[in-house]
C-alpha cells in the first residue's frame, strides 16, 4: 500500500477508547510513513487496547503476537511441523501429501499478517520480553516486508503492509537500532480529567457523585506507599461496575473511607491487605 493510499486513512478513536490528539496524530503519521509505532507506558494505560481500537475503527482484522522471553523469531514467522510429517510418513493414514513440505508449514502471527488477503493490524505485545537479537531481526523482517522459509527455499512477501503496533512495559531497555526504526509515543497514565472522560464513555448514565468520589478514591489509593501493583484504568472500571451492582452501597460512603470490593482494585495479597488497613484512615473528597 502506498503512502498516498495511507493518507486517506484516518484514526481518531473508537467507541470506548478515549485518546488525546497527540496520540491520534502519531498513529496517523505512523500509518502514513509506514513505520511501526512503539508504545511505552505502565500496565493499564491502554497500549494494547489501542491496537484493538485501530482495528475496530479501520475495519481491519487484528493479529496479536504475544512475545515470550524464550521466543525465537522463526516462531513468529512460521512453524514447520516435523512431528506430524513424521507420523504421516510412518502410518500413512493422512490425506496430506508427505512429499509436499508446504502441507506442514503453518504461518506464525507475522506470517499471517503478511499473507492475509486484507490489510491487518499487527500487534506485537510486550516486545521488551524478547532478547535484543529477536528485536533487531524482527525489525529487519518488518522493514523488508518479507522472510524466507528455509525448508522450502520460498520467500514470503507481504500481500498488504500491516499497521504495526509494538508495546513495551519498559521493563528492559530496547536497542538503539530498534528505537531508531520506530515511531515512539509514551502513553502517560490518565490524569483525573481524562479519567472522567473514560469513565463517562463506559458509564454514560453514571451518578456524578459516584464518579467523582470513586475517581478521587482511586487516585488516592494509587498513591499508597509500598503498593507493588497499582490499580489501572480497567480496575477502576470494574470497581465502579461492582459498586453499581451493590444495592446497599451509597456514593457518600466513600468519603467516610468505606471502600468495598478492594479486591477488584488490588490483585496482590500484600497490596490488598495494605489498602484495606489504610482506606478507613483516608479522606476522599
Amino acid at each position: 500500500m502506498t503512502q498516498q493510499q495511507n493518507s486517506n486513512i484516518n484514526f481518531s478513536g473508537a467507541g470506548k477508547y478515549v485518546l488525546d490528539s497527540e496520540l491520534a496524530s502519531i498513529v496517523n503519521i505512523s500509518m502514513a510513513l509506514e513505520m511501526p509505532l512503539l508504545l511505552k507506558g505502565e500496565p493499564g494505560t491502554g497500549k494494547t487496547m489501542l491496537a484493538h481500537a485501530i482495528a475496530e475503527t479501520l475495519n481491519m482484522p487484528l493479529i496479536i503476537l504475544n512475545v515470550k522471553s524464550s521466543m525465537k523469531l522463526v516462531e513468529a514467522l512460521y512453524q514447520y511441523d516435523t512431528l506430524t510429517r513424521l507420523n504421516d510418513s510412518r502410518f500413512g493414514d493422512s490425506s496430506r501429501n508427505v512429499s509436499n513440505i508446504n502441507e506442514y508449514i503453518k504461518m506464525g502471527k507475522i506470517g499471517q499478517a503478511f499473507t492475509s488477503d486484507t490489510r491487518t493490524v499487527l500487534l506485537i505485545d510486550e516486545i521488551d520480553k524478547a532478547d535484543t537479537d529477536f528485536q533487531d531481526d524482527m525489525l529487519d523482517v518488518l522493514d523488508q516486508m518479507q522472510f524466507d522459509i528455509i525448508e522450502t527455499d520460498q520467500t514470503i512477501k507481504a500481500t498488504n503492509r500491516p499497521v504495526i503496533i509494538i508495546t513495551s512495559n519498559a521493563k528492559k531497555d530496547l536497542s538503539d537500532p530498534f528505537l531508531g526504526r520506530c515511531n515512539f509515543h509514551h502513553i502517560a497514565f490518565p490524569d483525573p480529567k481524562m479519567m472522567r472522560k473514560i469513565i463517562h464513555v463506559h458509564f454514560p448514565k453514571i451518578d456524578s457523585k459516584l464518579a467523582d468520589h470513586a475517581i478521587n478514591a482511586f487516585y488516592s489509593m494509587r498513591e499508597i506507599e509500598g503498593i507493588e501493583k497499582k490499580p489501572a484504568t480497567r480496575e477502576l472500571i470494574n470497581w465502579i461496575r461492582a459498586l453499581n451492582t451493590d444495592p446497599d452501597f451509597h456514593a457518600k460512603d466513600i468519603i467516610k473511607g468505606s471502600l468495598p470490593f478492594l479486591g477488584v482494585l488490588f490483585k496482590k495479597s500484600p497490596d490488598y491487605e495494605r489498602a484495606k488497613s489504610i482506606a478507613p484512615r483516608r479522606k476522599f473528597f
